[in-house]
């Protein structure tokens, strides 16, 4: 673990000798440690530049609230479903033929399905269960290896039965929340007694409601095209802010691109080509701000990754991964922009947690199907 002073906050960055960390991304969570209000800064071993805040941090200030640290994407978390699909009855060419137009508009009643969750309609929910761009995705997993047969049981979860995880959020919720606030402050924060503040956390928890609603209702597409139900084991959310207490003094704890250790146990996936982890937190979780990686965490910016691979590997030969799972995904930049050889190694990530004292392994899922996009 290193441990770095600044002049008005104590920045953490849990990792290991092994981890790789762009020095860009330290920078970035240095600059954002010098904020008005900013207390504590907590860098996890996914941690990596973003636009103009790291990814893989949370961020506790004490009377101010930053809607750019939150970004775009407010509610963006993940989702992991239990499925009736039996593991000793895969027919995965069969199921990857029936999976089509999930990233268009459904066409059942999303008024019908907000209700279930307490949201009123907008005039965004032409976008309700759709997965979106970018790294989210939905992908059926079978469990690989399991570490803690008590824990996965009182998880619910079944291991001789398929599983669903869910990566998406907002889609234009979060996007239109951020522009609104950056057009009127740019990147300046919001006193938290503050009738803007009260107004961008009203935006911001529908936002963070609707995404979790959006990721229910992409398990619900998926299952039902392949004939299956499914129910939630757990959904969390990476993108955020909410009030907390910390040493029994109020504040607000943001999170980017992080993963909360304060709701029970954790699935942190890797890429496309890797294994996910289901993991429980360990310790009191103070120190990291009661957060995990969320991920493995980017360790080639999009722009470079088809230049980097495209000599090396056709589209149609990314469509199939090392581990003999089938991506679906017609859109050749992103096939090449979340290729696996883009992503950190999760081991090493899921390790140095590990070695910080932050969790312990539950199991680990190995993906079947991972279904990005058609186009």
């Amino acid at each position: 673990m290193i441990q770095q002073a600044t002049q008005q906050s104590i920045v953490q960055i849990f990792a290991s000798p092994e981890s790789w960390i762009e020095g860009e991304a330290v920078r970035q969570l240095e600059k954002t440690a010098a904020l008005e209000s900013m207390k504590r800064c907590v860098g996890l071993p996914d941690l990596h530049p973003g636009r103009g805040t790291p990814v893989g941090a949370a961020f506790y200030t004490d009377t101010m609230i930053y809607p750019f640290i939150v970004g775009n994407d407010v509610g963006c978390g993940i989702g992991l479903w239990q499925t009736t699909l039996q593991k000793n009855k895969i027919k995965r060419d069969k199921w990857v033929r029936k999976l089509t137009h999930l990233n268009s508009t459904w066409s059942g009643k999303s008024h019908s399905f907000l209700r279930q969750y307490d949201l009123e309609p907008t005039v965004d929910d032409a976008a309700l269960g759709t997965i979106g761009s970018g790294n989210h995705f939905v992908e059926l997993q079978r469990v690989e290896k399991v570490f803690c047969s008590k824990r996965l049981g009182e998880l619910g979860l079944d291991p001789t039965k398929m599983q669903l995880l869910v990566h998406s959020g907002s889609r234009g919720i979060g996007e239109a929340l951020l522009r609104k606030h950056t057009d009127q402050y740019g990147a300046k924060g919001l006193n938290d007694g503050s009738k803007a503040a009260e107004d961008y956390l009203k935006t911001h928890d529908f936002a963070v409601a609707w995404a979790r609603c959006n990721r229910a209702l992409i398990a619900k597409r998926f299952v039902d095209k392949l004939n299956a139900d499914c129910r939630v084991l757990l959904d969390l959310c990476h993108n955020s802010v909410e009030q907390i207490e910390l040493y029994g003094k109020p504040g607000w704890l943001h999170r980017k691109g992080a993963a909360p250790s304060d709701q029970g146990m954790v699935v942190i996936p890797g890429s496309r080509g890797s294994l996910s982890y289901l993991v429980a937190p360990t310790g009191n979780q103070i120190a990291n701000l009661w957060s995990l990686a969320h991920g493995a965490g980017r360790k080639w910016k999009r722009k470079s990754c088809k230049d980097r691979l495209k000599n090396r590997y056709s589209a149609a030969s990314m469509r199939q991964t090392s581990l003999g799972s089938v991506v679906i995904c017609n859109d050749k930049e992103s096939l090449y922009e979340e290729a696996p050889q883009a992503y950190k190694n999760i081991e090493t990530v899921i390790a140095a947690m590990q070695t910080c004292g932050l969790l312990e392994v539950i199991a680990t899922l190995r993906p079947l199907i991972t279904y990005k996009s058609e186009k």
